[in-house]
């Protein structure tokens, strides 16, 4: 199985008091950093969904993935994730949102043992944006964001029968959305 990884760094609205999410200073590098550096090993090759100039993560050496059409959020980067691994070779792709820093070391595996399709649950919550996606889905997605259907991701993820795959530490999926968020976490990193 080729096993690929998107970042969902999304565009406008992934933002934190007027600024990119994705490059806020965490652990003394842009935030992404450290979820590349956690997630990347679990992957056979990675890639950045984000709207916007894709010259702000040239840094990363990673490409950078528009959305192909007008955005309906998280599953439009989906999408384009999608046709990108398929265009490589791939058989299924995870994604992860780039506000989650403390991935578990083990969420590719995990999620591929819990099925084709499945989205990451701890602590009575689900994470639907930590999920394996099989590119095969590619036209079906496709088809659901066309419909005009709301594009909320575990809607999608329910109407495809995924499977959930429970994790112990809730605390490996924090969002960081706000300062405080991003205070907490890295008091939890010190």
């Amino acid at each position: 199985m080729q096993l690929f990884g998107c970042i969902l760094a999304g565009g406008q609205a992934r933002r934190m008091g007027g600024h990119d999410k994705a490059l806020l200073p965490f652990a003394g590098a842009p935030l992404i950093a450290s979820v590349i550096a956690r997630f990347a090993p679990q992957v056979a090759a990675l890639a950045i969904s984000a709207n916007g100039a894709p010259s702000r993560f040239a840094d990363f050496g990673l490409p950078v993935l528009p959305d192909d059409d007008e955005s309906r959020g998280p599953l439009s980067g989906v999408l384009a994730a999608l046709r990108w691994a398929g265009a490589k070779g791939a058989t299924a792709l995870v994604t992860v949102p780039v506000d989650c820093p403390f991935l578990p070391g083990d969420l590719a595996p995990r999620l591929l043992l819990a099925g084709p399709l499945a989205y990451a649950g701890s602590g009575g919550r689900v994470h639907p944006a930590c999920a394996v996606w099989p590119v095969s889905l590619e036209p079906v997605l496709a088809a659901f964001l066309a419909s005009g259907a709301k594009p909320r991701v575990m809607d999608f993820l329910a109407r495809q029968g995924a499977a959930e795959a429970v994790f112990a530490d809730d605390g490996a999926f924090a969002n960081l959305n706000t300062p405080a968020d991003l205070a907490a976490a890295e008091a939890r990193r010190a």
